[in-house]
């Protein structure tokens, strides 16, 4: 009822933030569907810690015009190879075009550069959680110059040397690191996909 409220008055499409672990209540997949069905809810941004059973249903059976958008920087690499649309990121913040190219990669089906991709900026995340964010962020941020101070506000800190480093060499190799695009496969050739041949199914 709330939210069939919500877009009865709202002047443009909403997307709904599932993030359970803020609100202490997990949301199954049928519950999730029916929020994407409701018209003028345009999408979803799905932090639920995880892969969880919950969003593979739904991403089996999405609702038409419905875009699930992964939350948890972690996680996204893998819903965006389970079919999610993108992303609602801290990560991004730092590494906008390689995440852009990941999204890209998984929706190409370029899986060994998805792969690839995904990997090294799971690294990233990590790095860049390993205080309350966004501490390490706005501390990475101000490294580089992009914003004017490291300062997050109370009850947090600003991140410590040793974080914001580590996130700053992690950032570095995705930033540097080439990682191949998929070349076209020769004449009469095939190319690995990831699937199975048909005489090892």
């Amino acid at each position: 009822a709330h939210f069939a409220r919500l877009v009865e008055v709202s002047p443009v499409p909403l997307v709904v933030y599932h993030i359970p672990y803020r609100t202490g209540q997990p949301l199954d997949a049928a519950a999730l569907r029916a929020l994407g069905e409701l018209p003028g809810v345009a999408g979803m941004k799905y932090a639920g810690g995880g892969v969880g059973e919950e969003v593979v249903a739904l991403l089996g059976d999405l609702p038409d015009g419905f875009a699930v958008l992964a939350a948890d920087d972690l996680y996204a690499s893998a819903l965006l190879a389970l079919g999610a649309t993108g992303g609602i990121l801290a990560s991004a913040h730092l590494a906008t075009a390689r995440y852009a190219e990941l999204a890209a990669a998984w929706r190409d089906g370029d899986v060994p550069r998805a792969r690839a991709l995904g990997h090294g900026l799971s690294r990233l995340s990590a790095a860049l959680f390993a205080e309350p964010n966004p501490a390490v962020v706005k501390g990475v941020l101000h490294a580089r110059g992009r914003i004017p101070t490291p300062d997050v506000r109370l009850p947090l800190l600003p991140a410590g040397a040793a974080a914001v480093s580590a996130a700053l060499e992690r950032l570095a190799e995705v930033e540097q690191t080439g990682i191949p695009r998929r070349e076209a496969p020769p004449v009469g050739g095939s190319q690995t996909t990831g699937e199975m041949p048909e005489s090892g199914r």
